[in-house]
């Protein structure tokens, strides 16, 4: 899909982008949060399009065969074997070491379903890998699309994580009540 075209469906639908990606950061980890609703993954996907961000998302190798694999790889999909010795974070880890430019979005409360502590595999992917943690985000209450602030791994995993969710408290989810408290 096209930059502009995806630019053109998010602003008939009403809404707005902000932030953009850096053109010359190739590699991120991208939260998706708050995730609250299906919808989500079509608007993430519209509006980090009409940002020009090389998103991609893991999924269980499992979905890449036909008869809808070829669509999964289409919108980004990209297989982990997460039976293997390190499981999704290891996965992932590899897929940086494999890939020049690498943008892998992933929704750390693991359920659209309010989540009081979320997975932290997306942190020690980053921190491994050596690459930056965007935030993505959907804020529903401002029709608002964007990317946030950039967190690089400390190796404090506590305090980065209150540094990252005190951003996302500041944003409306589709359904508040399941948002970031």
């Amino acid at each position: 899909m096209g930059k502009r075209l995806a630019y053109l469906l998010m602003k008939l639908a009403g809404w707005t982008i902000k932030g953009h990606y850096p053109p010359t950061l190739n590699k991120s980890v991208m939260i998706g949060a708050p995730h609250t609703s299906n919808w989500d993954f079509v608007l993430t996907r519209l509006s980090f399009y009409a940002m020009g961000v090389p998103l991609r998302f893991t999924i269980k190798k499992e979905w890449l065969k036909p008869p809808i694999g070829w669509f999964i790889k289409a919108i980004g999909g990209l297989g982990i074997d997460r039976k293997k010795s390190g499981g999704a974070v290891q996965g992932m880890v590899q897929l940086f070491k494999d890939h020049k430019r690498l943008c892998i979005v992933v929704t750390p409360e693991g359920t659209r379903k309010y989540a009081p502590k979320w997975k932290t595999g997306f942190y020690y992917v980053a921190l491994e890998a050596g690459v930056p943690i965007m935030l993505g985000y959907l804020d529903y209450g401002k029709k608002e699309a964007g990317i946030g602030p950039t967190v690089v791994p400390s190796g404090n995993l506590e305090e980065d994580l209150e540094t990252i969710q005190a951003f996302y408290r500041t944003i409306t989810p589709l359904y508040p009540d399941q948002g970031v408290k």
